[in-house]
C-alpha cells in the first residue's frame, strides 16, 4: 500500500514537501509544498513550465505536472521539517517520455515483461572544493599519490560522516568512504538496489552532498574532470540482472567464465556493441572527455577507460568483471543523468540478449600500458560530438531507450557542444596568435 503524504506529515513533523525531478541534463528541480497542500498535490501534481528546464520542450507547450512517487519519501537529515520526493512528470495527461525517471521506468517495464530485473550500484565521487570552484578547499592535500590518505580524510571528518550518518539513517546501507586518487576527492560506498531505487538514490546523493558541504562553507562538484592534472570524477555502475521476483541472480554461473552465466555475457556484448553510443548517455557533456582517454595525471593514472574493452578484475578496461554475478561499468562519471545511466546499460544489455551477442574474450593487459599489443581494439569517442554523431547512427539503442527520449538529448547536447564550438579560448589565442 503506498505511503499517503498528508499522514506521513503529521507522524514525522514535515511541515514542507521538495517535489523534484530531474530533467536530462540531470538538473535537479523542485517546487517547495507546505504540507497543508500536498494531498493535492499528490493526486493532481505540481506544475511546471517545462521550457524553464532542460527538456525539449517550448513556451507554447502546456504545463508540466510533476506528480510525487510517496515510495521514493526521503526525510532531510539535515533539515527534518522538509520531506524530499522524487516526481513523475506529465502532460496532458499522459507521461512526458522524454522525462528521465519515467524513461527508466519505461525499460524497467520492458525487462519485467521479459523475465528481467535490473539491479544496480554507484560509486560516486566528487571534489570539495572552494565555494567559488577555482580551487581545492583543503591546501594541505597535496600529496602525488593521494588515494586513501588517513589525513586528507581526516580533515573532512566532519562532512563526510555527516553525510554517512544521513546515509545510515535513511537506511541505504553506506559501508565505507575514502579519498580518492585525485587531491580534495572522495567517495562514498552504499548497497546496491533495485534501478529505480537507486536512481533516486543517486539524485538525492548529489543534491546531499553538495548541501551538506555548503553547509561547512565547502562546494563539492562531481564535474567530470574540474582540474586538467587531477584524476576525474567516475560514477563506476556495478550492474546484475535478476528475475522479477529479485531473488535469483541470472548472471551468476558458477560454471561460468569468471562467474557470469551465458545470459550475462550476452548482456555484456549488446553493452560492448553500444559502447559508443553509451558514451553520449554515460559522458554527457564538453568536460567528459576531458576525463576519457586522458593523458597520465599527477598520481599516474587517470583510472578512466579509453578502449571498448573488458576484462576480469582489472581497472584499465571499461567493463571489469570484480567477481561472480555483475559487472562495473567503469565508462560514466559525474555529470552523467542518475536515471539514464541504468535504463541505457539496461536497453543496451536487453539488445545484446535479443541477439546474443558475443562480447568477444576478455583481454587481461593493462590498457594503459600495452594497448598496442591487441589489434582491432575500438577507442572510445574522442569529444561529445563523436559520441552524439554515434548515438544519432545506434538507432537500435534509440529505439530501445525512447526515440523521444533520444532525440530530445541529442537535440539539447549538440547545442550545447555548438556553444562550446563558438567559444575562443586562452590556449587558442596563446598558441595561435603569431602563426
Amino acid at each position: 500500500m503506498a505511503i499517503n503524504l498528508a499522514s506521513e506529515a503529521k507522524k514525522r513533523g514535515i511541515e514542507y514537501f521538495l517535489i523534484s525531478f530531474v530533467d536530462l541534463f540531470g538538473v535537479m528541480r523542485a517546487k517547495l509544498v507546505p504540507a497543508s497542500a500536498i494531498a493535492d498535490m499528490a493526486k493532481d501534481g505540481a506544475g511546471f513550465a517545462g521550457f524553464a528546464a532542460w527538456l525539449d520542450l517550448n513556451p507554447a507547450h502546456p504545463d508540466m505536472f510533476a506528480i510525487p512517487d510517496p515510495d521514493s519519501l526521503i526525510q532531510l537529515p539535515w533539515k527534518p521539517s522538509v520531506g524530499w520526493v522524487a516526481a513523475d512528470l506529465y502532460m496532458d495527461g499522459k507521461p512526458l517520455d522524454q522525462a528521465p525517471r519515467n524513461t527508466l521506468k519505461r525499460l524497467v517495464a520492458t525487462a519485467a515483461k521479459q523475465g528481467y530485473r535490473l539491479k544496480h550500484g554507484v560509486e560516486c565521487e566528487f571534489f570539495l572544493i572552494t565555494p567559488d570552484g577555482r580551487s581545492l578547499a583543503d591546501a594541505q592535500d597535496s600529496q602525488g599519490k593521494p588515494c586513501y590518505d588517513i589525513e586528507a580524510l581526516m580533515r573532512r571528518y566532519d562532512v563526510i560522516t555527516e553525510i554517512c550518518d544521513a546515509m545510515q539513517a535513511l537506511g541505504w546501507g553506506p559501508y565505507q568512504n575514502d579519498h580518492e586518487d585525485a587531491n580534495g576527492q572522495f567517495e562514498m560506498n552504499w548497497d546496491y538496489a533495485d534501478s529505480l531505487v537507486t536512481a533516486d538514490r543517486h539524485a538525492f546523493f548529489k543534491y546531499m552532498a553538495k548541501s551538506i558541504a555548503e553547509k561547512h562553507g565547502l562546494r563539492a562538484t562531481f564535474m567530470p574532470k574540474p582540474f586538467s592534472h587531477l584524476t576525474g570524477n567516475g560514477c563506476h555502475a556495478h550492474v546484475s540482472l535478476w528475475d522479477t521476483a529479485g531473488k535469483k541472480s541470472l548472471f551468476s554461473d558458477f560454471k561460468g567464465e569468471l562467474g557470469i552465466s551465458e545470459l550475462g555475457y550476452h548482456f555484456l556484448g549488446g553493452v560492448m556493441g553500444h559502447a559508443a553510443a553509451l558514451c553520449a548517455i554515460a559522458n554527457p557533456t564538453v568536460n567528459s572527455y576531458k576525463r576519457l582517454n586522458a593523458p597520465v595525471t599527477a598520481s599516474g593514472a587517470t583510472w578512466s577507460p579509453n578502449t571498448i574493452t573488458y576484462g576480469g578484475n582489472n581497472r584499465t578496461h571499461m567493463v571489469r568483471i570484480p567477481d561472480a554475478g555483475r559487472f562495473e561499468v567503469r565508462l560514466a562519471d559525474g555529470a552523467v543523468n542518475p536515471y539514464l545511466l541504468p535504463a541505457a546499460v539496461l536497453a543496451a544489455g536487453l539488445d545484446g540478449i535479443a541477439k546474443k551477442s558475443d562480447p568477444g574474450k576478455r583481454i587481461d593487459l593493462d590498457m594503459y600500458a600495452e594497448r598496442d599489443k591487441v589489434r582491432g581494439v575500438k577507442m572510445l569517442p574522442l569529444n561529445l560530438l563523436d559520441a552524439l554523431r554515434a548515438l544519432e547512427k545506434d538507432r537500435t539503442l534509440r529505439s530501445v531507450i525512447g526515440e523521444e527520449t533520444m532525440s530530445a538529448l541529442i537535440k539539447l547536447r549538440m547545442q550545447d557542444w555548438n556553444a562550446y564550438s563558438r567559444e575562443l579560448t586562452e590556449w587558442e589565442r596563446a598558441n595561435t596568435l603569431d602563426c
